[in-house]
């Protein structure tokens, strides 16, 4: 299916992700090399929607795991469903067994993302969303490094658990920390930055084709314009793209400066930013007009 960057794109594409040439390239020689792609950049960008497109693309399953501070061996690989455990052995000692039966197999194990992706019961590779992996902390990364590079898990009273077919992985990162170079050097790394204009237009198209060309570029060229101003959080893709929908409900024609103020919340998301944008909205409004 991906057997050129240029046949990458238009899969992406057909799946309604715009991609530019680098990214296009990097996720071709991911698959290809069976390596992971390690994607950065600041949020609202289209990181995660990487991963949702290769599943749809290969029709496959997506497991993904949500990474934050605290996130340990338990809740992101398995753990032993103790409560079932208990149960068994209850039940054992109520029937006047002497002995009770191993509670340590696969039959009371919880199994969390990571050892699902590796699980060898799927009948074709999975892709696994590792997301937002600077929100953890730096002892998980160690952890990754040996599964990233061989794909396994050793479970101490069951033995090591190897993928049958490696799970194509994607690994996201708002760079809020930076990420350890050992993990990196083992990943295919891409930038994704704010898209071009002509880019971010297309993907309006895509995904909210009820707005009329004109008003498209409106927006489109407002946020930008957004961009450029001394905020907290600049508005990404995603922001875009919720703001544009909310346009169609409001069954806006033109931007205006009134109906910008009533929705800057779509755009942006701490009351600073917000007091800070009001009084440039009906300038901002003119140059995009």
């Amino acid at each position: 299916m991906f057997d050129s960057i240029e046949t990458t794109r238009e899969e992406l594409a057909r799946h309604s992700y715009i991609a530019d040439p680098g990214l296009a390239t990097s996720l071709f020689l991911a698959l290809k090399m069976e390596r992971p792609l390690f994607l950065e950049g600041e949020p609202g960008v289209g990181k995660t929607e990487v991963a949702k497109v290769l599943s749809r693309a290969f029709e496959t399953a997506l497991i993904r795991l949500q990474c934050y501070e605290g996130l340990d061996l338990s809740q992101a690989v398995y753990e032993w469903n103790y409560p079932r455990q208990l149960l068994e052995i209850q039940a054992h000692r109520g029937a006047g067994d002497a002995e009770v039966s191993d509670i340590f197999t696969e039959d009371f194990l919880l199994r969390r993302p990571l050892l699902q992706a590796i699980d060898d019961a799927h009948e074709r590779a999975p892709v696994l969303l590792i997301d937002e992996l600077d929100r953890a902390d730096e002892e998980f990364e160690s952890f990754l490094l040996e599964l990233l590079s061989d794909f396994q898990v050793t479970i101490p009273e069951i033995g090591t658990i190897r993928a049958r077919h490696k799970p194509l992985t994607v690994i996201t990162s708002n760079r809020t920390r930076e990420v350890h170079d050992a993990l990196k050097r083992r990943c295919i790394y891409h930038w994704i930055d704010y898209p071009s204009l002509e880019k971010e237009i297309e993907i309006v198209r895509r995904k909210v084709p009820e707005l009329t060309e004109q008003l498209s570029r409106q927006v489109v060229a407002f946020v930008q314009a957004v961009r450029d101003e001394d905020l907290y959080k600049l508005p990404g893709v995603s922001e875009t793209l919720d703001w544009a929908e909310a346009l169609t409900h409001l069954n806006t024609a033109r931007l205006a400066p009134e109906i910008v103020e009533s929705t800057l919340g779509f755009l942006l998301k701490y009351q600073d930013d917000v007091d800070r944008l009001r009084p440039r909205c009906e300038e901002l409004v003119a140059e995009v007009s």
